[in-house]
């Protein structure tokens, strides 16, 4: 069997992919043999390392995407899906059926919202007092407010949101995206996370590994305080070329050692990050130097407010990443745990206030800020979290609302998006999606169409499958919110 009969066998199958699959079994040892001969088993650390894009582009409006996580849950109806119903039903015990942490429940205590709402923009959208500043953008915005999630628990649901899937080990959706477009500069990660100062979410790095992927489309943790990339500058005393020697000498042994280990795709990322990490040096260190930033441009990120000067910086760094050519830029708002981010179980109030405030400006700022430069239209924006709240008290006592999977509210802008629309319902109360309901893997089949992928052909061959992010079923992209 050669190399080319192989092939015609595998698809669009790169030629690791399949190795890993099937080299361990007794019936593929005469196979495996073969490929030494043809010279395949040498070629896997460049191959592990190498974007192949797996399916012909589609012409796709969108160049990167910025994710803006509310990480725990933000309440869909207190902030942009707005339920004039509940006014007056404050403290009313009703029939409701509910499922959340605190598991199912047939009845509970209506908590009306507890924001008054006003209505914005050409659209006339209602947006809630917790967001004075994103309103002002709702024409270029587009409200999905009918999501649904699989799961009521914030690590499991997170992992949908992140990977597609309730189960941990697959690729997030930056692990896909790269792997599938490629990078636009090859002196800078093509996926980048930036988390919360209180800390990262409850799932951690599951939530942007490259899972049975290439440990190479993983994505790069920015660190949330002080310089974002340590050890950019080189050692005192050492030039280039000094430089370029040592890594050349470290990576002969390396490749040396990675020629038995051939499938070891962790070791092969790690020779990469070593070369990254000195190309880095050139173009990382302008990238993230916000110095060059105008005041006014810092203000309007809300960069000269002690409480929105965190997020805000996060902000206005993902917009210079993406100006920089970074496909995947993710930004956390809520680490750690209970009020630390959006998990209102307690006092409502207090807590969306809390994390309202922190990252409203931040979030208009960055939005007017693509569209005055010009990037909006390639730019993609996501904000959400990986469920709502409930529209019932979750105690005897209190604001708190339990965590609601079966309707919350997510909203897009930019990168072939249509401002200004809503699509999708909750019932009269935001209790459970009644309308063009949508699931997770629809809002991932947007993501990937607008980036110019198929979503339904986009596939990595592990386990004996051609594995996807919209699953094997596939999904349909949501075509009422694209431009």
């Amino acid at each position: 069997m050669s190399i080319s009969s192989h092939s015609n066998f595998c698809g669009n199958v790169r030629r690791r992919e399949f190795l890993t699959t099937v080299g361990g079994g007794f019936t593929h040892l005469a196979l495996c043999g073969l490929l030494a001969k043809d010279g395949f088993l040498g070629t896997q650390a460049a191959a592990a390392a190498t974007p192949a894009p797996p399916v012909p582009a589609l012409p796709g409006k969108a160049k990167s995407v910025i994710f803006l996580f509310m990480y725990g849950g933000p309440s869909h109806i207190d902030t942009f899906d707005y339920k004039p119903a509940m006014l007056g039903m404050d403290g009313k015990t009703i029939k409701v059926q509910t499922k959340g942490r605190g598991g199912s429940k047939n009845e509970g205590r209506i908590v009306e919202p507890k924001w008054k709402f006003k209505q914005y923009g050409q659209c006339g959208k209602w947006v809630s007092d917790l967001f004075p500043n994103v309103a002002q953008c709702v024409d270029d915005l587009a409200f999905i407010h009918s999501m649904t999630a699989e799961s009521p628990i914030h690590g499991s649901a997170m992992l949908k949101m992140n990977t597609g899937s309730i189960i941990s080990g697959k690729p997030s959706l930056g692990s896909w995206i790269n792997y599938g477009m490629g990078s636009l500069n090859h002196n800078l990660p093509g996926y980048v996370v930036m988390l919360d100062k209180t800390g990262g979410p409850i799932s951690g790095a599951k939530n942007w590994s490259s899972g049975f992927m290439p440990a190479t489309y993983q994505g790069t943790v920015f660190r949330p305080n002080g310089a974002p990339i340590l050890d950019l500058s080189p050692r005192e005393g050492i030039s280039d070329g000094e430089q370029r020697l040592l890594l050349n000498s470290l990576n002969e042994l390396n490749q040396s050692h990675l020629s038995t280990r051939s499938d070891n795709t962790n070791l092969a990322a790690r020779i990469e990050s070593y070369e990254l990490a000195y190309r880095m040096q050139a173009a990382a260190p302008q990238a993230i130097d916000l110095t060059t930033e105008s005041a006014e441009t810092r203000a309007l990120y809300g960069m000269d407010q002690p409480r929105t000067e965190d997020f805000g910086r996060k902000c206005l760094l993902a917009r210079r990443l993406v100006e920089s050519g970074v496909r995947f830029i993710q930004v956390y708002s809520g680490g750690a745990h209970n009020d630390d981010n959006w998990d209102a179980h307690g006092d409502l109030v207090k807590n969306h206030e809390f994390h309202a405030g922190n990252t409203d400006k931040p979030v208009a700022g960055l939005l007017k800020d693509l569209k005055q430069r010009g990037l909006l239209d390639e730019t993609l924006v996501v904000w959400g979290g990986e469920f709502g709240r409930q529209p019932t008290a979750e105690y005897a006592a209190g604001t708190g609302r339990d965590h609601n999977s079966a309707g919350f509210t997510m909203w897009m802008a930019g990168g072939g998006i249509k401002g200004g629309v809503s699509y999708g319902e909750t019932d009269e109360l935001g209790n459970r999606a009644v309308a063009n309901r949508c699931e997770v893997k629809d809002l991932h089949a947007t993501i990937l169409q607008l980036l110019g992928v198929n979503p339904n052909q986009l596939s990595f061959f592990y386990g004996g499958l051609d594995q996807k992010l919209v699953g094997v079923e596939g999904a349909e992209p949501i075509h009422a919110i694209m431009a």
